[in-house]
Parts: structure tokens; sequence; C-alpha cells
């Protein structure tokens, strides 16, 4: 989609829906499409319906802060919707109306070594960095248990997200909220493609996803963005069973392109006893592997 078009395509789906009651306007009336009139926004946020219409076209070029504000607030656009608004008035398409260039992928994003010692150091928290393509790029001991059936049957490396949301079916076992978990990916990815437009790694996702899953294409159409920050994520897991933890996300300085995500529980909780179970079975499992590597030893059929 060219520049122009997600523009169009993102304002549309905003004014879309919302109710004219939600903005103090009354219901009803002969309204043909669902949600505000383009007049009523365009009042709403204090500009001509002519320059609305030629910013819903996709002409943010050149509008002002205190336009995209009022834009915002018109359209009730929350956190991550203001900010990716932003960005897509910003950007500057150089290679001309309906085409969009990409680059070349970056080399691979990897740990440094004391990144690594710092997610080994948790050892009562799952620790996973991430980038905005929802790639899986490190993790410490109870972050691979947790995520341990994506990893395993991850077909790309590094593992995604995406990928094992949309296409392996044990994703809906693990996460019980499956559709808010399809949701916030996608809106995730979507967030992305704001930030980094000529990614071709997630160029090529997105056009996977399409094609391999209805539901993921459908999601993708919305248009909606999602800033990672806090909350509550529910999983349940093949081992220690249903898990509530508590998930922060945290930016690392000079590593723009990645996010640590945080994911624990209230000390003394039943989560919290489910965590400290499940990073005694990882232990186990490497403390087994270990042993069938270390040289001469023996396996039950010797």
């Amino acid at each position: 989609m060219d520049h122009h078009s997600e523009v169009r395509e993102f304002l549309m789906s905003r004014r879309a829906r919302i109710e004219p009651e939600q903005v103090g306007l009354a219901p009803g009336g002969d309204r043909r499409v669902p949600g505000l009139r383009r007049g009523e926004a365009a009042a709403l946020a204090g500009v001509s319906v002519e320059y609305y219409a030629r910013l819903e076209r996709g002409g943010l070029a050149g509008a002002s802060d205190a336009v995209l504000d009022g834009l915002a607030k018109a359209l009730l656009m929350d956190d991550a919707e203001r900010e990716h608004l932003f960005r897509l008035a910003r950007r500057t398409d150089g290679v001309g109306a309906g085409r969009r260039s990409t680059r070349a992928a970056p080399l691979a994003w990897r740990p440094s070594e004391s990144i690594q010692w710092v997610l080994d150091s948790m050892e009562s928290a799952a620790a996973l960095i991430g980038n905005g393509r929802t790639d899986l790029l490190a993790w410490n001991a109870l972050g691979g248990a947790l995520m341990d059936e994506m990893i395993t049957t991850a077909t790309t490396s590094p593992p995604n997200f995406a990928r094992f949301i949309f296409l392996e079916p044990v994703a809906r076992r693990f996460y019980p909220d499956w559709d808010i978990a399809a949701r916030t990916n996608v809106a995730q990815l979507r967030t992305e493609a704001g930030r980094d437009p000529n990614d071709k790694q997630l160029h090529d996702l997105v056009g996977e996803l399409s094609t391999r899953s209805d539901h993921f294409r459908q999601l993708w159409g919305r248009h909606d963005v999602w800033q990672h920050e806090t909350g509550v994520k529910r999983v349940h897991h093949h081992v220690v069973g249903d898990l509530t933890l508590h998930y922060d996300g945290l930016d690392l300085v000079g590593q723009a392109a990645v996010q640590l995500t945080v994911l624990s529980a209230q000390p003394g909780s039943q989560e919290h006893d489910a965590l400290r179970l499940l990073g005694a079975w990882a232990s186990s499992n490497a403390d087994a592997a270990e042993a069938v590597q270390k040289p001469g030893s023996r396996s039950t059929a010797d």
C-alpha cells in the first residue's frame, strides 16, 4: 500500500468507528456509512471540510502539530494512534506516488554478552527481547521455557510471534484469549510499519501471513495500532497450566530496534509459584541435555 493510501485507510477507519453520541452529536439521521460524516469530523477537528477531505485523501504533508492534535482529538485517538498519525505525517515519500522503496535487511540483531548476562540474572521472571516485527531475538532460561512451544515449532530463525499465533494450531491453546493476542499482534506490526515503512522483512511477513491466514488479512485491514507498554497476559503452558502474568515493555537505551519484555508475578502468589516450577522444569531439561552431551556419557539403551 502506498503512503497516501495508508493515510487514507487509517483516517477513514478511525472515523468509521466513532458513534455520533461519543462526541456529543445526536444519533440517527441519514447515515449511509458507519461513523462520523466528514463534515462532523472536520468541525470537531477545527478545520474546513475541504481541508479535512484533503487530509483524509493522504495529504498530511505540511500539516502543523496543532492540526494533527485536533485531528487526533476529533477521532478519539489513543496515544498509540496519535503517535502513528504523527509518524505518517512526518514520513517523506521520496519514491513517487503509488510506489514504495524497500531496503535490504540489516544484519540480524544479537544481544551483547552483557545484555545476555542481565537476562540470565532474572531468575524469577521471564525475560524476552523482540523487535517490531515480533521476532523473538533473545531470552533467559525462564523466558525460553515459557515460549518453548513457539521456539520448537518455529520454521524460521529467529522465531516469530505472528507466525506462531496465526499459523500454529497450538497457539490457540497457549493463548486462552487468542482473539486478543491476534489483534494485539497485528496492531503491533501495523505500528512498526508506520515506524519503518521500508522494512523488506516486515513487508514479506505481512505478505506471507495475508496469503496464509484470512483472519490476519482481516485484522490488517483494520489499521489498528498499539504500544507495547504494560498489562496482563494470560497463557496456558503445557507443563504448569494456566498463568496470568504481568508484563512490562522496557526500552533498551542505544538499542532502538528492540524492546525487553519482562513477565512476572507477585511474590507469594500462585503464579509466582508456577513460574518457579517452570524454572525448575527448564533447569532439569537443561541438565539432562548437558548430561547427554558430556563425553563418555551413556544412554539408557547401552
